[in-house]
């Protein structure tokens, strides 16, 4: 029987931000189940066990859920139908009788925000509170992982950011607040967390820091939206894929990422990783 296995469900563990949870679980001496497609791939950590599921079918998700008290949820791969698979898993968590959800969104999500897979992840959270579920928000800014990957092989990273500043997490400090509230759930009811980083940046102050911890010449070339649409094309794309790319930076310019928020270091106790500290391989 699945409500046999342990009551606390990780999904995402066979990617980075899931992966960390799922070890930071596994330290503090946390049982889970592992929710994952291919229970193979999952992490071998103590305590715990790998069920498969998908977000697509319900059937599937309602078995692999069935005696999960606290689902920790890590937003789909995007993908034109990622906003259906998150209403099907959402639907499958209710009716199995989930008791907390804690959900990665972005932050400012909103109907309207700037960047478009942000108006998925507010969507996602409206389809939560419309089933009912206690819930955690973990609103994370864009990664600070993926900074470096924004420069082309020339050196130049290129968008329509403006003179506009990112206050960009380190994926080590979203997993640590996640496991810090599927550690003690019930002290982070129907509650929304901002996780930034501890410092908003330009994208040229970006590129220079690359540059400096690289050895190898980065700058920012601030594109006008059409030159940015167009430069893309050069990857084949659909449309939606382009438009994410592109407000990815017209976002930064309209200020939305902008704000530093406490919440990583008063849930976790520590200060969140800065660019540096990340580049230098101390994050």
């Amino acid at each position: 029987m699945m409500s046999s296995l342990p009551e606390i469900g990780v999904t995402g563990s066979t990617g980075a931000v899931g992966g960390l949870v799922a070890l930071g679980l596994a330290e503090r001496g946390i049982a889970q189940r592992l929710l994952v497609r291919t229970p193979d791939r999952a992490p071998r950590v103590d305590g715990a066990v790998a069920v498969p599921t998908s977000y697509a079918d319900r059937a599937l998700a309602l078995r692999s859920l069935d005696g999960v008290r606290v689902l920790f949820m890590v937003s789909a791969t995007e993908a034109p139908d990622r906003l259906d698979q998150h209403r099907t898993f959402i639907d499958a968590a209710s009716e199995a009788g989930v008791e907390q959800l804690i959900y990665t969104s972005f932050y400012g999500a909103a109907a309207d925000c700037t960047f478009t897979f942000g108006r998925d992840h507010y969507a996602t959270e409206e389809h939560i509170r419309s089933r009912g579920l206690t819930h955690t928000f973990l609103r994370d800014n864009f990664y600070l992982d993926l900074l470096p990957s924004f420069a082309g092989e020339d050196g130049v990273i290129r968008g329509p950011a403006g003179d506009g500043r990112l206050a960009a997490i380190a994926r080590a400090d979203v997993a640590g607040v996640a496991t810090e509230v599927l550690a003690d759930p019930a002290a982070h009811r129907n509650v929304s967390y901002d996780l930034t980083g501890p410092q908003a940046l330009t994208m040229a102050e970006i590129a220079a820091a690359i540059g400096e911890q690289t050895g190898r010449p980065v700058r920012f070339h601030d594109e006008t939206v059409a030159e940015a649409y167009a430069s893309r094309k050069r990857w084949p794309a659909p449309d939606w894929q382009y438009d994410a790319w592109v407000s990815t930076y017209t976002a930064i310019a309209a200020g939305e990422l902008a704000a530093v928020s406490s919440d990583v270091e008063r849930i976790t106790g520590r200060r969140p990783i800065l660019l540096a500290e990340l580049l230098a391989g101390r994050g």
